[in-house]
């Protein structure tokens, strides 16, 4: 087993959080195939300290959706302890994940997100203060640094550990990179020599075959995937085998991959309706066409969608046109 504190975990493959992507829906396939641990798209403790009605919902999990973790973004530590302890209540998780990586405008020019790692003493505050207010693991997910010039990853991660956190995950850019570039491992490495927790390598994990890779390269004890997940939930069960056996197993073929598809757009539409799933359906049943020949036709149709009817009818076409 590996483990988190007192939580175990029955793999070393994180489900990333991402938002508007990692649903209910996502995080039930995901598990389905493999992943050892999910993770809530994150909320704002703000908008649960005023009561936002819209966020106890992205804290609801998937029957059988344990352990997971529910993460929370904030600046004041305070009113982040009180939301990990709401988070808690909402989720019944067995983590709590505080983001201090996200790269968005709109969170960092609110003082949160990777922006905190401008103010690790802040960021010291906000993990103590969480780590005393709920009685489960407490977890930090960063960045390298906030830019270039201020790469300071490796005293945040020392930082955080003693602060209280039981695992930190690093995502091998900067803020000012957003998503471009190339994932830094070496840093990743850097960060699991001077911390004694466990060390979680985020970035440019787009393959089964990349997990082993950034492993060994980092030391790390856990991978957490993310958009290498969109549209291929068996990267968690291949990667999984090829660490277990040494063998990576074929993707199944393509029918069975678009009924995936179709199923995780039918739990979407029990948890949140057909409207608003149908629209999300857009971008989700896209990816899982990525590398698809002979497909241009179906992804606007796709891009049209409005009922789940429609979304079976054109799947049940694509299966009899397409062949792997």
């Amino acid at each position: 087993m590996f483990c988190i504190g007192n939580v175990n975990l029955p793999n070393r493959l994180i489900l990333a959080p991402m938002a508007g992507v990692t649903d209910l829906a996502f995080r039930q396939i995901c598990r389905e195939h493999g992943a050892g641990l999910t993770v809530t798209e994150m909320v704002s403790a703000k908008a649960m300290e005023f009561g936002d009605k819209k966020t106890p919902k992205l804290l609801r999990l998937a029957p059988g959706e344990h352990p997971a973790s529910a993460q929370i973004f904030g600046s004041d530590p305070e009113c982040m302890a009180r939301s990990a302890q709401r988070a808690l209540e909402i989720s019944g998780c067995e983590i709590i994940d505080i983001n201090m990586g996200c790269p968005a405008p709109k969170i960092v020019n609110n003082g949160d997100g990777s922006a905190l790692m401008k103010s690790p003493d802040l960021a010291a505050r906000i993990v103590e203060a969480v780590k005393k207010a709920v009685p489960v693991p407490v977890t930090v997910k960063f960045r390298m640094g906030w830019d270039a010039n201020s790469i300071n990853c490796v005293e945040f991660a020392r930082m955080c550990e003693q602060a209280g956190a039981d695992m930190i995950a690093v995502h091998g850019r900067t803020r000012s990179q957003q998503y471009s570039g190339q994932a830094n491992w070496d840093i990743i490495r850097a960060v699991k020599q001077v911390v004694s927790v466990p060390v979680t390598a985020n970035g440019d994990v787009f393959t089964p075959e990349d997990v082993p890779r950034i492993l060994a390269h980092t030391g790390a004890d856990f991978v957490m995937i993310g958009r290498g997940s969109l549209g291929d939930p068996w990267i968690f069960e291949r990667a999984n085998a090829l660490l277990q056996t040494g063998e990576l197993p074929p993707l199944p073929p393509f029918a069975a991959r678009i009924d995936t598809a179709v199923r995780q757009i039918e739990l979407a539409v029990e948890d949140k309706g057909e409207h608003i799933a149908l629209l999300e359906a857009r971008k989700h049943v896209n990816w899982y066409l990525k590398g698809v020949s002979h497909v241009r036709d179906f992804k606007k149709r796709i891009s049209a969608l409005e009922k789940l009817s429609e979304l079976h009818a054109l799947a049940e076409e694509m299966k009899a046109q397409i062949t792997d």
